[in-house]
């Protein structure tokens, strides 16, 4: 699944595990992303969108 909102562009960005030690080893931080059928441009399409798009109703879910 490609972890990209298809609204704003949001995807994976990386950082790093930090143990108790502080050794770091490379992380990917995912977005939080829901396939979900929505209306846009007064077409319905379906696609990818992030968590924080669909609860600032920048999508109109179908």
């Amino acid at each position: 699944m490609s972890r990209v909102c298809s609204i704003c562009g949001k995807g994976q960005t990386s950082g790093n595990n930090v143990s108790h030690s502080n050794r770091k080893t490379r992380r990917a931080f995912k977005a939080n992303v829901q396939k979900v059928t929505y209306k846009a441009d007064g077409k319905v399409e379906s696609g990818y969108v992030c968590a924080r798009c669909l609860k600032s109703d920048k999508v109109e879910r179908v």
